[in-house]
């Protein structure tokens, strides 16, 4: 059972260990940086600084504040860093898991194993519980003690939280992929063109909201992550999450339905 998934699993290892650890090192030099730059500025010229950034900058990055370390850390580490970055990383995984071996000629072989089409699906979408295990498991600590180290400390479940309710999140990115992954035979036009649509989603999501055409923001799976409600209100929005864990169900779905009747090159 799952030898599929503990194969692709083997194979995401090293980048696996190659992205956690530079998602720590980002982590702890955003942590590093804060005690210099609200040190330099009295919490007027901060909230002045918030302020003066374009209102669509500060909309599509949802800019709260910066006078406190959560504030920050929502917009410079969880905002750009994981909702748009790693969002990217897992599109661009997912994008991979099935058009790559189609075009490497390696799913032929794959298909002759005695493994139903729909579950060769689940089993490599599967494979992606790796990186986002690891790194959900490693970077909250690194942000945790650093900020222990420093002196602004962070609360330590607002912080679990977030990174508990970016699972849902991460996983719709890779099964946005995944889907592309099955329509595309491809694997650079795949990868290419879920980094275009995603980060489209994410430009669209921010230019809608508060205005009459704000409900097209409803198909961008960052609608339904709020780092700042988090980190700053300790608001948890399970609801949201629950839509997020929809939405991958439904897309794994028809990215099985689609590939068990898809003539495969």
């Amino acid at each position: 059972m799952f030898e599929l998934t503990a194969y692709e699993a083997r194979k995401r290892a090293k980048s696996t260990s190659g992205l956690t650890v530079l998602l720590s090192l980002v982590a702890a030099l955003f942590v590093a940086m804060y005690p210099s730059f609200t040190e330099n500025l009295d919490p007027e010229q901060i909230e002045q600084l918030t302020a003066s950034y374009p209102a669509a900058m500060a909309e599509a990055f949802n800019l709260q504040t910066l006078a406190s370390i959560e504030g920050f850390l929502a917009v410079e580490l969880y905002t750009t860093g994981w909702i748009l970055l790693v969002g990217l990383y897992f599109a661009y995984s997912g994008a991979g898991l099935l058009s790559d071996d189609v075009d490497r000629g390696r799913m032929d072989l794959l298909l002759s194993l005695p493994i139903l089409r729909a579950r060769l699906v689940a089993e490599k979408f599967a494979s992606l519980f790796v990186p986002l295990v690891v790194i959900n498991a490693v970077v909250p600590v690194v942000v945790y003690v650093s900020a222990d180290l420093v002196g602004y400390p962070v609360d330590a479940v607002n912080l679990m939280v977030i990174h508990l309710l970016s699972i849902p999140y991460l996983l719709c990115c890779g099964a946005i992929g995944l889907l592309v992954s099955v329509f595309v035979n491809r694997a650079s036009i795949a990868q290419r063109g879920v980094l275009g649509g995603l980060f489209g989603l994410f430009l669209v999501e921010s230019l809608v909201t508060g205005t009459d055409y704000e409900w097209l923001g409803n198909i961008a799976p960052m609608r339904y992550l709020d780092p700042n409600a988090v980190l700053i209100h300790s608001e948890y929005d399970v609801t949201s999450a629950g839509v997020l864990l929809a939405g991958t169900l439904v897309l794994v779905l028809i990215s099985q339905l689609w590939f068990t009747r898809k003539d495969i090159p």
